[in-house]
């Protein structure tokens, strides 16, 4: 079993606030627009991080991270892409790959919108943690957590952190 933190859009902040949930993970998730890498240097002190690039990341980011992060843990296929749209609206640039190949969780940012939806079609959880940092329109800095289990999905838990700008 594993207690997975998911996060995205920092926009070059983290505070204690973050890193408390951050250390109850046993791995953090980074759905892109990571910002200054000050923030997954701090993550990555405390837990193993996977993260993806976002629009906004520079070419630092882009030179430690992916586009997309295709993995396995505890027997889930795991899709973490930053614009990957959503279910039956996926990216043009996802949408053939997704539909001939699935993963058991396909996770998207940018949006800043917290989101969490089943996918019928194609038997997929979607999930959109919404955005962590300061910077956007989103009033609640939000994450989500949960654990995997033998191939399980289990404990999801939204985590409102605070308002924006607090």
């Amino acid at each position: 079993m594993k207690k997975i933190l998911l996060l995205s859009d920092t926009h070059s902040y983290i505070d204690d606030q973050i890193l408390k949930f951050v250390k109850q993970a046993d791995e953090v998730w980074h759905a892109g627009d990571i910002g200054n890498l000050e923030v997954t240097d701090a993550i990555k002190m405390y837990k193993p991080l996977r993260a993806v690039y976002g629009n906004i990341d520079d070419k630092n980011a882009r030179a430690e991270f992916p586009l997309d992060a295709k993995f396995t843990v505890e027997e889930v296929a795991v899709w973490m892409t930053h614009i990957g749209g959503y279910p039956y609206k996926y990216n043009q640039r996802i949408r053939e790959e997704i539909n001939r190949n699935p993963p058991k969780i396909f996770i998207a940012g940018h949006s800043h919108i917290l989101k969490v939806v089943f996918d019928k079609k194609l038997n997929l959880l979607h999930l959109n943690p919404g955005a962590a940092g300061n910077h956007g329109f989103h009033k609640i800095r939000t994450m989500l957590r949960f654990e995997l289990n033998a191939g399980k999905i289990e404990n999801m838990e939204v985590i409102e952190l605070a308002k924006r700008g607090s």
